[in-house]
């Protein structure tokens, strides 16, 4: 009995699963995607006024977009379960989980990444900003599928910026605040505009 009890409870759990799959996902709103792009470029303006040299300072200049990470993140999370518990109701929890799954693989990629550089190569350093927006580009491209297709532009945008960094940085191997700042408040302004036109005028409801 407790057998077939598990087993009605994991079919139950497999079905949520499938129909999250193929629900587009809306807890992502424009609002929220526009703040955290001020929240990069708050960061950009108060390190260019306050790191005289972030090459040779590399742990304030790290440290600062770590907490404009965290903080955007907290953001998203914060109005992603809001917005997921009025416009998905009983899937909320299925569609929140499908939705950290598809994008948590780059985000740890990213921390890991620093870490590694920082203790066993910290002269390639100057690699981490370019590299973190390809790895933001690859979960943006595998979030695709539970969103309106047109992020994947703004997947392209950070695909394209995050190399187009690593060039830039490779003439001189130096760090600064804008281009890790730009390509941010740009790539989330493209965010914000995606979901603000794919949802229409209930975004501004909510």
């Amino acid at each position: 009995m407790a057998r077939d009890l598990d087993k009605a409870l994991a079919d139950i759990v497999a079905i949520r699963s499938q129909i999250a799959a193929g629900t587009a996902f809306r807890g992502y709103g424009p609002a929220t995607m526009a703040a955290t792009g001020a929240v990069a470029l708050t960061t950009a303006i108060l390190q260019f006024w306050l790191l005289g040299d972030p090459t040779g300072e590399p742990l304030p200049f790290f440290l600062g977009w770590f907490i404009a990470a965290a903080l955007s993140g907290l953001m998203i999370w914060i109005e992603m379960r809001a917005r997921s518990r009025r416009h998905h109701s009983g899937l909320a929890d299925a569609m929140i989980h499908q939705a950290a799954e598809q994008f948590l693989p780059a985000g740890i990629a990213g921390v890991l990444l620093a870490v590694v550089m920082w203790k066993f190569a910290a002269e390639t350093l100057w690699l981490l900003p370019g590299l973190w927006q390809i790895l933001v580009s690859l979960g943006i491209f595998a979030s695709v599928r539970s969103l309106p297709r047109t992020v994947a532009l703004a997947g392209a945008w950070y695909f394209v910026s995050g190399f187009a960094v690593v060039v830039l940085a490779s003439q001189t191997h130096t760090l600064s605040p804008w281009t890790m700042g730009l390509p941010f408040v740009i790539g989330q302004s493209v965010m914000a505009a995606i979901l603000y036109f794919a949802s229409g005028d209930n975004d501004v409801e909510d």
